[in-house]
């Protein structure tokens, strides 16, 4: 296990905003960071991405900024982390978090307060753990990667919160309208750590990186992820009586008997379509919806990511607090 780091108390914070100024939520980080920061006289930075495609650019900015021992900070949900999070893989540059969005799984998993007052204050007494990322093609995620429905799923959940806002009861309603339709199967060709290829027909092809997720709907993958395993899932269900019957399941914490599920933990999947003619195929990272050409190539990335959280014995036990987590969803 790779020791944590501990980090020069004046090192300067570099904050980065997915989003133009005005928003309520930002205002509220920008002023509890005054509030914190300024009572502690740490220095700080601000930087603004203002639209989503320069996230990325921004990022890349405020860690040349940070240098080699400075701490870059995603402000936002885990796509936003997802993005800052590439940018620093890898690297020396540590990453702070102040979660701002509709679930937090990143967040939550590595036991950082969701309040903005209280992650301020971790970001300047923790110390920076390395902790696992999963990567699709080259792409990294942090809490998961799939195809099939769940990337149409984001897509309405998406649609959805610009109408009528980000809360997860929108995202809630936009996922059961979407599977109440009959969504088409899946061919494909999956082979797990060198082992013997296997034929699936699946709606959908899950693979998580976080264990609070995978633990919260009742998978015993859970208690690997994140330890040099990813948790793969293959849903063998495809009219919405099945999908609704699977997603009851899920909410009650009980995925992991249902018979139309197929799931293991793995280093390394590999996943070809079985019809060739697909060259390109939609995939979902961290709540990012994109298209890759296969094979489709998931696995633990063995570069670093330092990531500011509270040290092991100051963090909750993920396996035990499951049920909580469902109750506060």
């Amino acid at each position: 296990m790779t020791p944590p780091r501990a980090l020069s108390p004046r090192a300067p914070l570099h904050f980065v905003f997915n989003g133009a100024a005005g928003n309520q939520d930002d205002d509220a980080v920008l002023a509890a960071l005054e509030q914190v920061l300024g009572a502690a006289g740490r220095a700080h930075e601000v930087h603004r991405a203002l639209k989503p495609s320069a996230l990325a650019d921004t990022a890349w900015a405020a860690a040349e900024r940070a240098g080699s021992e400075g701490v870059v900070v995603a402000v936002g949900g885990d796509g936003t982390i997802n993005t800052v999070a590439s940018v620093l893989l890898g690297s020396r540059v540590v990453l702070g978090l102040v979660p701002r969005g509709t679930f937090n799984y990143v967040a939550r998993t590595h036991g950082i307060p969701l309040e903005p007052a209280a992650a301020l204050r971790l970001l300047l007494n923790g110390r920076a753990h390395a902790v696992q990322v999963g990567q699709l093609n080259g792409h990294p995620f942090l809490v998961n990667a799939s195809l099939g429905l769940y990337p149409l799923l984001l897509q309405d959940r998406e649609a959805f919160k610009k109408r009528f806002g980000r809360t997860r009861l929108v995202a809630m309603w936009a996922a059961l309208r979407s599977m109440m339709r009959v969504h088409p199967r899946l061919a494909l060709r999956i082979q797990a750590d060198g082992q013997a290829p296997r034929q699936l027909n699946v709606s959908t092809l899950f693979v998580g990186n976080n264990p609070l997720q995978i633990e919260a709907l009742g998978l015993p993958e859970a208690e690997q992820v994140g330890r040099t395993t990813l948790a793969a899932l293959a849903l063998r269900a495809f009219k919405p009586g099945e999908l609704l019957w699977l997603a009851l399941r899920g909410a009650l914490g009980r995925l992991g008997e249902a018979p139309d599920l197929t799931h293991f933990n793995c280093r390394q999947l590999s996943v070809r379509p079985r019809l060739p003619l697909q060259r390109r195929l939609k995939v979902a990272l961290d709540g990012e919806v994109m298209r890759l050409p296969p094979p489709l190539e998931f696995g633990v990335d063995t570069r670093a990511l330092w990531l500011i959280k509270p040290d092991a014995d100051e963090t909750p036990a993920v396996a035990t607090s499951a049920r909580a987590e469902r109750a506060a969803s």
